[in-house]
């Protein structure tokens, strides 16, 4: 006899988004930086949060459901093990930013999905006849959620490239895009031989360096300021582009492929890093929501497989490419000139 179909998956799948707002919700309130101090009952929670205590237990129990939180036998409530490290504000893993931007721009976006699906445009700022860069560069703290999202989204891949890649093959590298330098700081603390630093607009430049002076770093990293658009980039032994491409439309992508080909060393390296789409288009679901999340912000970007990536390579003139993954969704594509 076959499998007894229920409609139990595809209700979890359309109401996802319960779960998904419950933790964004309190990413948004500071709970999890507010647990890392110690334990708190239900109450206490309630009290330093300036919560109203109807729906606190449900909430803070949902989130132990959730993997979380834990809540220990006195019915304190804990951050689990993977949110005191990654949602603590307090701590330098913390790789929230992304969830904040997420809950604060993409949540309400992304209910527009259905309009950017017949019309192909945007739906974000622009929809209105607004610039998403200008509203998210309208202040200081605009700008620097904006850069901590990008580093909260690609730690994860930029400490896999820091051990994955052979680094001690090269001497010198540069991040294209490299927002407040999340990159070059997991390179740079792993590899005591490299120096390089960032390149991206003039107004990044007193993130990344509060950000890699921070972290130590000042004296190996530097900032090269440039739209990689209009100027030519950085030379390098080691050139990275990580969730850059995926912005762009087709033309886009293998002009900035070609622009770093032309400034590599012969047998230098460019890293590209992407929640690559597997070749087959079946498997890695996050590669493909990204995608539909680049037609909700941009007009012309799009994900794509690590076979369509080496295409584009190959046909810039690189003589060697290969994928190699990362980690969770994350892959990276490398090219040797």
């Amino acid at each position: 006899m076959g499998k007894e179909l229920t409609p139990e998956n595809i209700m979890q799948l359309g109401l996802s988004f319960w779960g998904s707002k419950t933790l964004l919700s309190a990413i948004e309130l500071g709970l999890f930086t507010e647990l890392a101090k110690k334990p708190l009952e239900a109450d206490a929670v309630c009290v330093r949060l300036k919560l109203h205590p109807r729906s606190v237990r449900d909430f803070l129990d949902a989130l132990v459901a959730l993997h979380m939180l834990e809540r220990d036998a006195d019915g304190k409530y804990r951050n689990a093990p993977e949110t005191n490290l990654f949602l603590d504000r307090a701590k330098p893993s913390y790789a929230g930013g992304i969830l904040e931007m997420a809950n604060a721009r993409l949540y309400p976006f992304w209910g527009a999905l259905t309009d950017g699906l017949r019309t192909g445009q945007p739906q974000n700022e622009a929809k209105s006849g607004g610039d998403p860069f200008k509203a998210i560069y309208a202040d200081k703290k605009g700008l620097e959620d904006f850069l901590s999202a990008m580093t909260g989204i690609s730690l994860g891949a930029a400490m896999a490239i820091a051990q994955k890649f052979p680094w001690e093959d090269y001497g010198t590298f540069i991040d294209i895009g490299c927002a407040q330098g999340g990159l070059p700081v997991q390179v740079a603390s792993t590899h005591p031989h490299l120096t390089g630093g960032g390149f991206d607009l003039e107004v990044v430049r007193p993130v990344f360096e509060k950000y890699v002076a921070k972290h130590g770093w000042s004296d190996r990293l530097r900032f090269y300021a440039g739209s990689f658009f209009t100027d030519p980039l950085p030379t390098a032994d080691v050139l990275v582009m990580g969730h850059i491409l995926h912005d762009w439309n087709l033309e886009e992508k293998k002009m900035l492929l070609r622009k770093a080909y032309e400034a590599l060393p012969a047998n230098g390296a460019l890293i590209v890093y992407e929640a690559l789409i597997d070749d087959d288009r079946r498997e890695n679901a996050f590669g493909l929501l990204m995608s539909l999340n680049m037609l909700i912000e941009t007009p012309g970007g799009f994900d794509y497989t690590g076979a369509d990536c080496r295409s584009w390579m190959g046909e810039t003139g690189f003589r060697e490419t290969r994928v190699e993954h990362l980690v969770g969704a994350d892959s990276m594509v490398v090219a040797i000139k």
